[in-house]
């Protein structure tokens, strides 16, 4: 290795590369920054964080196993805690956009790790020694286990620290508004007409049962995606791993996570196949349908403040027109539904990543693994976001709401085990045409007695 001005000449299999002399990447990580020039979207934090810890726990069982000088295993574990703290990511550079094992982006984190390792050792950044990327950092591994561990680490590790922690106040809220809206009684809606009288507080548990049952489907799930490929290497029959490497390991890495995974069962479905990130991405799919849909009818149900629904009262958040003073809009719910909308389309680009498992290695994981992170950091924070926003300020129009009950042509359902289908639909439909309530015209009908027609119509006998 030599320096030249503002760079350092560093050979690969390739020949010489000239990289920046004040950056801890090296000859690998510098090609692919040139030959992946797309995007500008790097991988997030969380996956950043979990290679670290990789490279911090295989360099921890290498020693364990004599296979790694113990100076050496010490400034790589250094090195790599710094990744996993955060310290070091502006040195990974290399756009989502690369080569679809994560090969490059696994270069960058060992090249990383060694030169900030030889740092600590008092060596020459670029030298390779006394820490060589591959020999030592990379010892035991293969870019085609690595990456794909990452994402299952922190794919767990998100959902169990944010993602369930956010839907599960998320529920909170939505059952303490079932509560406290009970006693409220509103008309109900099918195909978005006047149907029987409910509870509002009904309906809010419908909600907060979408997000239980959210819950819930993130959890059966999670055994599945904590199955992690580390030890099968290239192609995952294990060449160049030490047996009771991958256990080693993995015990090391729960013991710091607080989780458990598992290696594999089959080392060739984990590196052939992505499905259970595929069945993770249709969890988060499933739950931004019903967060998109709660977001929507309580949106709906807010919409006026005079010549809509109106049943329910929005807290202000900010002006909503630049041109009507006064307008406030439901941009709470708003940000919620584009966010779902964006977890939707995710999963479609995750799908098509899980189909490109062609033969013994998936080649679309950066891609996977952006969306799906995305897709876990956008229904986390618009949980949080809709409860604090908007659910916690949101109130019950019980006035608006009894007003609904006895305009409501559905009414007249509890007078037709009495007076027949069709001469409630008669009567129905006379309500509608002369503009009365369907009280007034069965009182002039006079066919029920005022005190039973009384009885029937109570709204609080049809809930």
């Amino acid at each position: 290795m030599s320096v030249k001005n503002n760079f350092r000449i560093e050979r690969d299999s390739l020949g010489e590369v000239r990289v920046p002399k004040n950056v801890y990447y090296g000859a690998q990580t510098q090609r692919a920054a040139g030959n992946f020039p797309i995007s500008g979207l790097r991988f997030p934090r969380p996956f950043i964080k979990a290679l670290g810890l990789i490279k911090f726990a295989a360099a921890e069982a290498n020693g364990q196993m004599r296979l790694l000088d113990p100076k050496i295993e010490e400034a790589i574990k250094k090195a790599a805690l710094e990744v996993m703290e955060g310290k070091w990511d502006p040195e990974f550079v290399v756009d989502i956009f690369q080569t679809g094992s994560g090969t490059s982006t696994n270069m960058n984190a060992n090249e990383v790790i060694s030169n900030r390792a030889i740092e600590i050792m008092g060596g020459e950044i670029g030298s390779k020694s006394p820490v060589h990327p591959n020999d030592h950092v990379n010892k035991s591994q293969s870019s085609n286990d690595a990456i794909p561990t990452a994402i299952h680490i922190a794919a767990v590790v998100e959902i169990n620290e944010s993602l369930i922690p956010s839907l599960s106040g998320l529920w909170e809220e939505l059952d303490k508004k079932a509560r406290e809206f009970f006693p409220v009684i509103k008309i109900g809606r099918t195909h978005l007409q006047d149907a029987t009288p409910m509870r509002l507080g009904q309906e809010f548990s419908g909600y907060a049962r979408q997000v239980e049952l959210g819950i819930e489907r993130l959890e059966s799930v999670l055994p599945r995606v904590s199955e992690v490929p580390l030890g099968g290497s290239a192609v995952g029959t294990g060449i160049n791993v030490p047996k009771g490497f991958a256990q080693k390991c993995i015990r090391i890495i729960n013991k710091r996570t607080g989780c458990e995974f598992m290696e594999a069962k089959n080392h060739f479905e984990a590196q052939g196949a992505r499905d259970s990130l595929v069945e993770l991405s249709g969890v988060l799919k499933t739950i931004a349908v019903g967060l998109m849909k709660i977001a929507n009818d309580i949106r709906w149900l807010g919409s006026g403040p005079r010549c809509g629904l109106g049943e329910l009262i929005l807290p202000d958040t900010q002006p909503g027109s630049s041109i009507m003073p006064g307008k406030v809009n439901p941009v709470i719910a708003e940000s919620m539904i584009q966010a779902c909308a964006q977890v939707i389309g995710n999963d479609a680009a995750i799908t098509c990543c899980g189909q490109r498992g062609d033969f013994e290695l998936n080649v679309m994981m950066p891609v996977m693994a952006y969306n799906l992170f995305q897709s876990i950091d956008l229904l986390a924070k618009s949980a949080i976001n809709f409860r604090a926003r908007l659910l916690e300020g949101l109130k019950a129009n019980a006035v608006k709401c009894e007003e609904g009950i006895e305009r409501s042509l559905a009414m007249v359902t509890s007078l037709a085990p009495e007076i027949g289908y069709d001469e409630a639909a008669r009567l129905a439909k006379k309500a509608y045409l002369e503009n009365k309530t369907v009280r007034e015209i069965a009182m002039e009908g006079g066919a029920i007695p005022e005190e039973k027609l009384a009885k029937l119509l109570d709204p609080e006998t049809m809930v």
